[in-house]
């Protein structure tokens, strides 16, 4: 008993250390998309169109994710895609135009999506094993990973580093790390007579109901995150060292929230911790939209960060607990998030045009609502009681 639990444990460690790396790659590219734009001579609306294009190929070829671990079994499943993924991190920056930028970012994407949904459900399983929330502080360590992929990432540009040198470099160092982090996640394997799951199917309807939820949480998190900046510098006059820092604060919040929500999960439940999240997020949103001056602003942008910060985590979880393909169930609500985080900044910015910023994060307070009402279906991926 004492080794199945230390085993538990190593997984546990392995499965975070997994959830880091895939973090690290986002990071990374995300510093470098202004040298990836100079580089490939395109426009801002070209980029746009390209950026797009990870969204797209993570929708399309998630769902393989579930026959591929079915084939393998999880741990060489996890570690092909994840090397899939880390070595995808090279393609972008080589990309010298525009046709060329959306193939790489279409392959990018792709690989990004089926190692996610691997190790979410890899991180489900783990979970259940343990019989404790892990899931939330999973989701931390990719944020923490995220944090420090930005770090390389700013360094690299701020000594103007060549982004194909700096992406090579670290797509080697985070292979490396990801192939080791993966030889002690669990190894599961489908029964000999158990039939392959299909390689495309829709989602459980339960899943998609589970996903509108995420959805909610991952529009809040794409507004505050792409927009919280330009908010405070255009509506309330804010400097733009200070608009800056305010972006970095709420990804700071949601990596602390993550971290530290497992504990709060076990005390209290997924639905009870869901429904306090979206009365956090409610309130942070309203202040954003009453805010007098800045400081009041970002007030609400932390308590915003903090309401919807364990709501993916949760749902991921929901999904994979709720019924009989877990892989599948976690597509679909990967799916649903996914096209949730694409549309959030163009949603954003086409409200504001036709009225203002105010109105745009009004809607970003009903959706937070949205969390309260529908914390109940997230039910099936709790550990603990709810009521």
């Amino acid at each position: 008993m004492d080794d199945d639990i230390r085993q538990l444990r190593r997984a546990r460690i392995a499965t975070a250390a997994v959830f880091c790396v895939h973090g690290a790659v986002t990071g990374n590219f995300a510093t470098r998309v202004p040298w990836i734009q100079e580089h490939a001579g395109i426009s801002t609306g070209q980029l746009g169109l390209a950026l797009a294009f990870p969204a797209i190929g993570s929708s399309l070829l998630m769902p393989l994710s579930g026959a591929i671990t079915h084939r393998f079994g999880s741990r060489r499943a996890l570690r092909g895609l994840l090397a899939l993924w880390t070595l995808g991190l090279t393609l972008p920056s080589l990309a010298p135009n525009v046709y060329t930028l959306c193939g790489a970012l279409f392959l990018y994407g792709a690989s990004s999506g089926m190692s996610d949904v691997a190790m979410n459900a890899l991180g489900v399983e783990t979970e259940a094993r343990l019989g404790r929330s892990i899931m939330s502080g999973l989701h931390g360590m990719w944020s923490a990973g995220a944090l420090l992929g930005s770090a390389a990432g700013t360094l690299a540009a701020h000594t103007g580093t060549d982004a194909r040198v700096h992406h090579a470099v670290a797509a080697a160092v985070l292979t490396v790390l990801g192939a080791l982090a993966c030889g002690r996640v669990l190894d599961l394997r489908s029964a000999p007579d158990e039939a392959p799951p299909p390689r495309f199917a829709l989602p459980p309807r339960s899943a998609v109901i589970i996903g509108l939820v995420a959805f909610c949480a991952v529009f809040a998190e794409g507004a505050s995150l792409d927009w919280s900046a330009v908010y405070l510098r255009d509506s309330l006059d804010t400097s733009a060292g200070l608009a800056a820092a305010c972006t970095t604060a709420f990804t700071l919040t949601m990596a602390v929230a993550r971290i530290a929500g497992d504990r709060v999960v076990d005390r209290f439940g997924a639905v009870r911790t869901v429904r306090c999240g979206g009365v956090l997020a409610t309130a942070g949103g309203m202040l954003v939209v009453l805010a007098p001056r800045p400081a009041v602003a970002m007030g609400g942008f932390a308590l915003i960060g903090l309401g919807v910060a364990v709501v993916v985590p949760l749902a991921f979880a929901a999904a994979g607990r709720g019924g009989s393909n877990p892989s599948q169930a976690i597509a679909g609500v990967a799916t649903i998030t996914y096209t949730s985080g694409l549309i959030a900044p163009s949603a954003m910015g086409t409200i504001a045009d036709l009225s203002s910023l105010v109105v745009s994060f009004g809607v970003v307070t009903v959706l937070a609502v949205g969390l309260v009402v529908g914390a109940s279906v997230l039910r099936a991926g709790n550990l603990s009681s709810d009521s």
